[in-house]
């Protein structure tokens, strides 16, 4: 007969490249300690997710069980590229198709439960139907993955009095939220995954106390977490990118550079900018005469792999490349941004702050030139800029209607790259960079809230 394993873990990440990302991170995270893992998503996001895993050797996939689990087809529309709203409208078919992925879950967590003493169920806050799903299982209990960090899940539902005086006293104004986000997206949220009565004991952050300690404490008192154990164990991202193997070219071209001269660009992977964005982007990089790598790609679809997936729309000015020629490397493809980040030579990060990208930027020491898009990245975009100010913004949120001309993208290249007040917002981010990478070494808060994690889930 065989054994049953005392602990499993199985993880459900929501199929946005953001969500699949930690989450896979985290699951690495636990299977190096020991533990089996499951990584259950559609046929689709599973290998989206380990297409595009960085900081671990690939081998290390071998480790985590991985789940196909069947949905039906989908429309794979493309983004609107010239669209007014940044919101990724595009991927609502892929989204609510994932809502079928329930049943062969459902399916699924019967079979690790019998295998197992005890099943531990991760997943996305939208995928909250897992912890429902877990419910009805004896030996399983669910917990809450948060992708998203303290300060933005504090303006949600509503802004309480504490959070609201910490505002006031860092003088900090956050964005409108119906600004962020569009009607469609919150009516399919509460209508498909927010469960008021949910179920879950706990909560794990990618986030640390060196990053958000002052909202951590505060959303230990919000009414959704009162006598729930929250674990803030971030970055879970690697922060020592491993030797050999493959590396992709701009990394060669990188090891030419002085260090601290190259100017990393990346919009994430749900939008892209217009073509009047685009150009005025291009103009700013000639003008800036700085050292860059720019990822100009179109926004994932809900299928990556489709044919269709593989165009791109977005146009370079005639004459760009060669008027940068030795001096910008253009990547129409996914880049390794983990590996670029933590290169000596890089030395901004003009980001949309998506918090994954956020994390990253700042666990590698790397100051960024902000420009949100949509969600929480406003929100990002404010903690990162004016509350641990390591950043400046390119265009602030209330000017998000107008086009972002070429003038203040050199003005906010040269903030951080050229002036004197640069100079400071580097020191500060060499220090808080070096303070996160603490946290998830041997002694520190993260790691130390991940061992509390694991001493939890294994306890008797």
């Amino acid at each position: 007969m065989e054994q049953k394993s005392k602990v499993s873990i199985l993880v459900v990440p929501f199929p946005a490249q953001g969500h699949l990302n930690q989450l896979l991170h985290f699951s690495l995270l636990l299977s190096s300690r020991g533990f089996p893992v499951h990584y259950a998503a559609t046929p689709t996001h599973v290998l989206q997710a380990k297409s595009r895993l960085q900081g671990w050797n690939p081998s290390s996939l071998h480790s985590i069980h991985f789940h196909s689990l069947p949905i039906p087809q989908f429309p794979n529309p493309p983004p609107d590229q010239n669209s007014t709203i940044k919101f990724p409208s595009h991927l609502f078919p892929a989204f609510k198709a994932f809502i079928n992925i329930r049943a062969p879950l459902s399916s699924l967590l019967q079979t690790l439960s019998s295998a197992s003493t005890r099943l531990v169920i991760v997943h996305d806050p939208l995928s909250s139907f897992a912890g429902k799903e877990a419910d009805s299982l004896p030996n399983a209990e669910s917990y809450n993955f948060q992708c998203l960090g303290a300060f933005f899940q504090l303006s949600f539902p509503q802004v309480s009095e504490s959070f609201a005086e910490l505002l006031r006293a860092h003088d900090l104004v956050l964005p409108a939220r119906d600004s962020c986000r569009t009607k469609e997206f919150v009516e399919f949220v509460n209508r498909n995954y927010y469960d008021k009565e949910k179920s879950e004991s706990s909560t794990i952050i990618n986030t640390c106390m060196k990053l958000e300690g002052e909202f951590l404490e505060l959303l230990r008192h919000e009414p959704d977490f009162v006598g729930k154990k929250i674990f803030a164990i971030g970055p879970v991202n690697p922060i020592a990118i491993p030797e050999g193997g493959h590396r992709h070219e701009c990394l060669y071209w990188l090891d030419k550079q002085p260090e601290g001269s190259v100017l990393y660009l990346s919009f994430g992977s749900t939008t892209m900018l217009s073509e009047n964005e685009v150009e005025q982007v291009a103009i700013g990089l000639v003008q800036s005469r700085q050292r860059f790598i720019w990822v100009l790609k179109s926004a994932d679809r809900g299928n990556i792999f489709a044919e269709e997936a593989k165009e791109t729309s977005s146009k370079l000015p005639p004459g760009f490349e060669k008027e940068v020629e030795g001096r910008g490397i253009v990547i129409r493809d996914w880049a390794p941004q983990l590996d670029i980040l933590a290169h000596k030579s890089t030395g901004l990060f003009m980001s949309h702050c998506g918090w994954n990208s956020c994390m990253e930027s700042l666990s590698m020491g790397v100051p960024i030139a902000a420009w949100p898009m949509h969600s929480d990245q406003p929100a990002n975009a404010l903690l990162v800029t004016k509350y641990l100010k390591v950043g400046v913004m390119v265009r602030e949120w209330d000017r998000r209607e107008e086009l972002v001309m070429a003038k203040d993208i050199v003005e906010a290249i040269n903030k951080i790259m050229v002036y004197d007040e640069g100079k400071e917002i580097k020191q500060r981010i060499n220090t808080l960079g070096e303070a996160v990478r603490a946290a998830v070494s041997d002694g520190g808060f993260s790691n130390a809230a991940l061992e509390s994690f694991i001493a939890h889930i294994t306890r008797c």
